[in-house]
C-alpha cells in the first residue's frame, strides 16, 4: 500500500497522544490519597488534580521562554508543581519528602493507550519512529521501557533547551534525524502541536484521543484544522492503529 505522505520519519507527541496520562495520574493520586486519608467523604476531587496537574505543565510549557528563564526540566517541574497543588488543597502536611519525590515520579510510569505500542510498531516497518516530548530523556525511557513502545528514537525538548511550541524542538528534531522538516511527520492528538510543527515545513497526522483536544470543535480554527492536517485519525480507527494503516504499513 502506498503511503499518502512522502516522509521517512515520524515524531511523537508522548503525553496524551501515546500514553493515557488522566486515568494513570487519577490511580497514581486515589492511591496515594486514600492511604493517607481515612473516609472517602474528606477526598477532594482526584480527577481535578489530575488535571490541575497536567494544565500547570501546559502553561509552564508554553510559556517558557529560553531567552529569560533558567532552565527546568520536567520532573523538577513536576515535582514544583505537586509541591504548589497538595499546598493549595492543604494535603502538604500528609505526605513526607520522599513520597512527593515518589508520587512526582509517576510521570514516569503511564499506561499507554491499547493500540500504541502495536502501532508504533507495524510503523517501525516503513518509518524511523521518535519521540518529540517535552518530557525529559530519562522520562521518555522509562516510558518506552515501560509500556514497551517499541520507539526507534528518543528525542527530548530537553535535548533543545526549549519547549513546544518553540520552532527550535521541532527542528532541532528534524535535524538530529538528518532529515528535511518537509520528511518528517508529527504526530500529535494537540492541533496545537501540529498547527506549531506545519508552520516549520513538517507535515501532520492527527490522533483523536478522548478529552485531549483544547480546542473546541465548534471553533473556527478547529474546523480550518481539517483543512490543512495531512491525516487525520478519527476516534473509531484505533489509534496508532489507525495511523498505520492510513500510512501503508
Amino acid at each position: 500500500m502506498t503511503s499518502p505522505l512522502p516522509i521517512k520519519a515520524l515524531t511523537f507527541d508522548v503525553f496524551g497522544t501515546v500514553v493515557d496520562w488522566r486515568t494513570s495520574i487519577t490511580t497514581a493520586l486515589t492511591t496515594a490519597l486514600t492511604s493517607k486519608l481515612s473516609s472517602p467523604q474528606s477526598l477532594p476531587s482526584i480527577p481535578l488534580l489530575a488535571q490541575q496537574w497536567r494544565t500547570s505543565y501546559s502553561n509552564f510549557t508554553t510559556t517558557y521562554n529560553p531567552s529569560l528563564h533558567p532552565w527546568k526540566d520536567i520532573d523538577t517541574h513536576h515535582h514544583d508543581s505537586l509541591l504548589k497543588l497538595l499546598s493549595a488543597h492543604n494535603l502538604t502536611h500528609l505526605f513526607s519528602a520522599s513520597e512527593v519525590e515518589t508520587l512526582s515520579k509517576q510521570w514516569h510510569f503511564l499506561t499507554p493507550w491499547p493500540d500504541s505500542a502495536a502501532g508504533i510498531k507495524r510503523l517501525n516497518s516503513r518509518y524511523v519512529t521518535a519521540t518529540l516530548s517535552n518530557g525529559n530523556l530519562s522520562l521518555l525511557k522509562d516510558l518506552n521501557e515501560y509500556g514497551d513502545l517499541g520507539f526507534r528514537e528518543l528525542i527530548s525538548a530537553e535535548e533543545f533547551r526549549a519547549y513546544k511550541p518553540n520552532p527550535s524542538v521541532y527542528l532541532g528534531a528534524c535535524e538530529r534525524l538528518g532529515l528535511d522538516p518537509g520528511e518528517v511527520a508529527m504526530v500529535a492528538a494537540h492541533l496545537g502541536d501540529l498547527e506549531a510543527a506545519r508552520k516549520l515545513g513538517m507535515r501532520t497526522v492527527y490522533v483523536e484521543r478522548r478529552e485531549e483536544e483544547a480546542w473546541k470543535v465548534e471553533e473556527a480554527r478547529y474546523q480550518e484544522a481539517r483543512g490543512w492536517v495531512d491525516v487525520w485519525v478519527g476516534v473509531e480507527e484505533g489509534g496508532m492503529e489507525g495511523v498505520a494503516r492510513r500510512l501503508g504499513c
